[in-house]
């Protein structure tokens, strides 16, 4: 007989509360990361653009990630136009579907409670409700991911060959979303399966050595064909120093996040912890020191926040504590060590939970071992909780040390902690229920809640003190009573208190950038949020000089592009607002070696680029084509195209706002450099 379906109405409720978390006015926010939103304007124009993830309409250079995320957000936008809810909206679905496959992995496992505690704590999470908000490529890699462990536990239940190596092709279709990012549970699924399956040692080997080809397979197939097609007849792969995606995978996007940026942006980020650094300043890397005087200023300080109108911090909010950091600069990421996911910088985006699902991994590796046993013949439920283990552990082990990534990254955490909280939870109630006071198993979780609590305090201290003693003094009753009193209805009641006071922080924390219709670049959580306005934009301003336009199109002629500018963050909002080619010379930074001097000469004799937009940025990598442009062409009258940028800004479409935050303090707050002025350049007469 089937079993008859039936609906998990509280799951349902969870289900709804995430898409209201992810999803709601998504159609009111700015033009969230204006990076890739650019290149889905240009990727609904051409197949060839669709197929490289072209920044630019012209083909010219693409973003710096593979385009797998960026095609489910493309076809979005070719269905509903571009504007921020088409764009951002594969984000949501991707979000909510990863709640449910948490529930559905941990529930036949561990139990109806589990899984909805597992679900729950995914929906919130403060970063991944800020990112599943935003057309950042998180949420779509972490569905995956979650996707591929759902087929793994189907291959080891159904000892089914096929199942395996699906999982293991999800890894490398998830390569080709954000690239060796999905390779980080790889170590934990091969563990898994070599425990779970009950497979002969000859055939585990023969399924994992097919496994490992489907993964390999799914994984080169779009970068090969991306690097073994003529340079000539496709986009220069953005973020490499030599046109190859196999670069850009393990440089830009592989070592050089472990070890520091050292190309594609002009040397390492002033923001960056890493092991040298001291009070959250961060000492760059020798060999980058004559390059550093070209790097942005302000990288790393939190640009972001506004402070609230009479001027003074909330509650005893301190640079460095939780508030000022806390807010999520794009590189404050606090110094590299073990306890760094727990430092004001990452932990008020991850860690609310960080402490309860470690101790609940290990209460579940006592409470489900079979004492029959020896101590390494692991249960069936063990081995779920290695497999989630292996998730959290060398991905916080690579967040410890590495010098180069954004806080939102560590959404990758998410998953590990959901489960693990869910799997421990049940785990602790059963120690709780099986043991007593005199052993040891029985206090884990009061331990788990008073250490939670503990952390939480410490957050929230930085803006809220009477929730942080709030939830210190719950959190610590509920502990000493659940040790002491013996009423089962009165332990019952007071471990539902102790939970709630550990879930109202990241709940609200989780609820501040729906509040402040948040949808950013660099997504973010907390209640800076709320006194500091919309975000809204992404790299560039958000915003466009609409006398500019007027007179660049009105005065552009049969040029291919409307300009050249040094960098992706001036020309995407003209690209999304024009759908018109603007070239980016050296792409995101402008530090790419896209172009070389002949070659753009050559565009200039034949009238492909007519004008050039010095937006005054330092940093610049084309600094011999700018110098050449500086000495020979002429330069317009600003009184013809209105000057600065921020004059005239004018809405994106669809809904794109331009951001409340001026240009100055918004401009490439993910790293670019700084804007002190445009001047517009006219190339047309170099040649006469």
């Amino acid at each position: 007989m089937k079993k008859k379906f039936k609906i998990d109405w509280i799951l349902t409720v969870i289900l709804v509360v995430a898409l209201v978390l992810y999803g709601y006015g998504t159609w009111k926010t700015g033009s969230a990361n204006d990076f890739y939103t650019s290149a889905i304007t240009s990727m609904t124009q051409s197949f060839k653009n669709f197929w490289y993830a072209s920044f630019d309409p012209a083909g010219y250079i693409t973003v710096d990630k593979p385009p797998v995320a960026l095609w489910f957000m493309a076809i979005s936008a070719k269905i509903l136009g571009v504007s921020n809810f088409s764009v951002v909206l594969p984000s949501v679905l991707f979000g909510v579907g990863s709640v449910y496959l948490m529930y559905r992995l941990i529930k036949p496992k561990f139990g109806v409670t589990a899984g909805r505690i597992a679900a729950l704590v995914i929906t919130i999470t403060p970063i991944f409700v800020a990112d599943s908000r935003t057309n950042n490529m998180d949420t779509t890699l972490v569905y995956f991911l979650l996707l591929s462990i759902w087929m793994l536990q189907k291959a080891v239940d159904k000892k089914n060959l096929f199942w395996l190596m699906g999982s293991f092709a999800t890894i490398g279709f998830s390569f080709n979303i954000k690239m060796l990012q999905a390779f980080m549970i790889v170590p934990a699924m091969l563990l898994f399966y070599w425990l779970s399956s009950q497979q002969t040692w000859k055939k585990k080997i023969f399924h994992t050595s097919l496994a490992m080809i489907s993964l390999i397979v799914l994984t080169l197939s779009w970068p090969l064909s991306v690097d073994m097609t003529s340079a000539n007849n496709r986009p220069y792969e953005g973020g490499s120093q030599h046109n190859s995606v196999m670069e850009l995978a393990f440089g830009y996007n592989g070592t050089q996040r472990l070890l520091g940026q050292t190309t594609g942006t002009g040397g390492a980020f002033g923001g960056m912890g890493n092991k040298n650094s001291k009070n959250g300043k961060t000492s760059q890397p020798s060999q980058n020191k004559s390059r550093n005087k070209q790097m942005p200023p302000n990288i790393g300080k939190n640009n972001r926040m506004k402070m609230p109108t009479n001027g003074k911090r909330p509650g005893n909010m301190k640079q460095g504590h939780g508030g000022m950091n806390g807010g999520g600069g794009a590189f404050n990421i606090g110094t590299a060590g073990p306890l760094r996911l727990f430092q004001s910088s990452l932990g008020p985006q991850i860690s609310w939970l960080l402490p309860f699902a470690i101790i609940g991994m290990i209460a579940a590796f006592i409470v489900y071992a079979d004492p029959r046993r020896k101590w390494y013949q692991f249960t069936k439920k063990q081995k779920q909780v290695v497999l989630w283990t292996g998730w959290l552990i060398p991905v916080a082990g690579f967040f410890s040390v590495a010098s180069f990534f954004h806080p939102y990254y560590t959404i990758m955490l998410a998953p590990a902690i959901a489960a693990l909280s869910g799997i421990g939870l049940v785990a602790m109630l059963k120690a709780l229920k099986l043991f007593n006071n005199k052993d040891l198993r029985f206090y884990l979780l009061p331990t788990a809640i008073i250490t939670t609590a503990g952390l939480q305090a410490w957050y929230v201290s930085s803006y809220y003190i009477w929730l942080s003693v709030l939830i210190l003094i719950v959190g610590i009753t509920t502990s000493i009573g659940i040790i002491f009193i013996r009423s089962k209805k009165a332990i019952k009641s007071l471990i539902i208190a102790g939970l709630i006071s550990i879930a109202v922080a990241p709940s609200f924390w989780s609820l501040t950038p729906t509040l402040a219709k948040e949808s950013a670049a660099i997504p973010t959580a907390g209640p800076d949020l709320l006194s500091g306005g919309n975000n809204g934009g992404g790299i560039g301003s958000g915003s466009v000089n609409n006398q500019l336009l007027s007179y660049l199109q009105k005065n552009q002629g049969n040029a291919k592009y409307l300009f050249a500018t040094a960098d992706s963050g001036t020309a995407a909002p003209y690209i999304i607002k024009t759908k018109q080619s603007v070239m980016a010379m050296g792409g995101f930074n402008g530090t790419d070696p896209a172009m070389s001097l002949s070659k753009f000469k050559k565009l200039v004799k034949s009238g492909q680029i007519k004008y050039y937009l010095d937006a005054g940025k330092s940093g610049s990598g084309n600094n011999t084509i700018v110098n050449w442009i500086k000495k020979h062409a002429k330069k317009v009258n600003a009184n013809k195209y209105g000057g600065n940028q921020n004059s005239n800004a004018q809405k994106m479409p669809g809904n794109m706002k331009s951001g409340n935050l001026p240009n100055n303090k918004r401009s490439n707050m993910m790293g670019g450099p700084q804007n002190s002025g445009n001047t517009l350049y006219d190339l047309s007469n170099i040649y006469k």
